[in-house]
């Protein structure tokens, strides 16, 4: 981890580069420099935008004594709680490592940028990781439309051999051409999520299923999940509506329940953040909308429940209609080793959230509560046992060009988490199972029986 003055900070130190601060980039034009035209010009002189320089193939060694991994994820805004519960997980298991010796003597540490869940600074931030010779691979990135339009910089630069591992996103972009083999992905798919989701609705007898979307990327990766699912069994969404990425738990969300409320669903499939989606239950609740309400794994499960249970005076009744999918088994399942390792470990670290020097956020002074169990961090937590592993087998002398066959090389690695993990080649996906949940006073629980939760009456 990085502190402005290049001093050490709880998971170690990282020393300072010469180099252009990412909010310097985008003041100068870069975040302009987006997607498809970002991967034609960068590396070129562009009027108004600062000379990005090309590293030399093979010019970034490892250091001796530390591996460096690059994240740009949300520490501020309304999705802080994302990168912030994902970061406590990963620390919870490097604090461990770093404890004993590290990984072939060498510590792992993170090098913490904040991009506010926005995507022009997450390209300047992938910028400046990049540019960062300390930096040896890109890990926990938050967000599809954070990370869709990072993909093309690593494409562009595809000869320094620089790889993003496990993103906190469920989208394809990452994993289908041409962007896939810049990525590895843990988690399961938000084809995956929503196809479950769609499959057990249908189950029960809810074929009316309906969509709440944010409206970028995101929203609209797991929109096509939703609409090729239906399609899988003969049916077509029953209607939608969608929200601005940013919106807080305090916006109204009458309109889009009335939308939905105006076409009779049985069902409606939420795609988007805890603030957001939280809002959209709440009103649909309030307005009479009283119809399973499902979100994907990204939304942050705790964080949403916490919104919805100090807002209202009966919470019980008022989460009654919640369904989460999950891409991590419940962090309640004490019977899985992964899961008993991460209670103890979150218990013996207590991983903090980053602190002030640690990462320059893009709004400061935010207050944020930690959450002492989630999914979120749960799924931190696999990512850092996971990469772990990957870089213990690349020994002594790890280079990036050796990264892809040491991924390779897992192909029924037990991480502990009751399914057992597979990368190949034609796999870059190392996970494929999908859980659901649903709310039990503050937490949620696995869902034992759709029908008698939410079977038609």
């Amino acid at each position: 981890m990085r502190s402005r003055d290049g001093a050490a900070g709880k998971g170690g130190r990282v020393c300072e580069t010469n180099r252009m601060t990412r909010r310097s980039l985008i003041r100068r034009g870069l975040g302009a420099l987006i997607g498809a035209p970002l991967a034609g010009r960068l590396g070129a002189e562009t009027p108004g935008a600062p000379h990005v320089p090309r590293p030399r193939p093979g010019s970034r060694p490892v250091r001796d004594d530390r591996i460096v991994l690059g994240v740009s994820a949300a520490f501020s805004g309304p999705s802080r709680a994302l990168g912030t519960e994902l970061y406590r997980g990963s620390m919870a298991y490097f604090n461990q490592v770093n404890e004993n010796g590290g990984v072939n003597g060498r510590r792992i540490e993170m090098k913490l940028l904040d991009d506010g869940y926005q995507p022009d600074p997450c390209v300047a931030n992938t910028i400046e990781l990049m540019q960062d010779e300390s930096v040896f691979l890109l890990f926990n990135y938050v967000g599809t439309p954070t990370v869709t339009r990072a993909l093309p910089v690593l494409k562009k630069f595809r000869d320094q051999q620089v790889y993003l591992f496990f993103p906190f996103t469920g989208a394809e972009p990452q994993r289908e051409p041409p962007y896939g083999e810049f990525a590895f992905n843990l988690r399961a798919s938000y084809r995956q999520e929503t196809a479950g989701l769609v499959n057990n609705f249908l189950g029960i007898g809810r074929r009316r299923v309906a969509v709440f979307y944010q409206n970028d990327a995101y929203g609209r990766s797991g929109w096509a999940g939703v609409r090729e699912a239906l399609a899988a069994h003969g049916e077509t969404m029953a209607g939608e509506a969608t929200y601005t990425r940013g919106t807080q738990f305090g916006a109204s969300m009458r309109r889009a329940v009335e939308i939905l409320q105006a076409r009779s669903p049985d069902a409606v499939i939420c795609i988007g953040a805890y603030q957001a989606c939280a809002a959209f239950a709440r009103d649909a609740e309030v307005l009479g909308l009283h119809i399973p309400v499902a979100n994907v794994s990204f939304v942050g499960s705790e964080n949403l429940l916490g919104l919805m249970r100090d807002n209202h005076s009966d919470p019980d009744s008022h989460t009654r209609w919640l369904v989460n999918s999950q891409v991590v088994p419940s962090y309640e399942d004490t019977s899985l080793p992964a899961v008993r390792e991460y209670h103890e470990l979150m218990e013996r670290h207590a991983p903090p959230p980053p602190a002030a020097e640690q990462v320059d956020r893009i709004a400061e002074g935010e207050p944020y509560e930690t959450v002492s169990r989630s999914f979120v961090s749960l799924e931190g937590f696999v990512n850092a046992k996971m990469i772990t592993e990957i870089i213990g087998r690349m020994g002594d002398n790890p280079t990036r060009a050796g990264i892809e066959e040491a991924v390779f090389q897992v192909r029924n690695y037990n991480l502990g988490v009751g399914e057992r993990v597979r990368f190949g080649p034609g796999r870059r996906q190392g996970l494929q199972r999908v859980y659901y949940t649903v709310p039990e006073g503050d937490r949620f629980v696995p869902l034992a029986d759709w029908e008698e939760r939410f079977g038609v009456a």
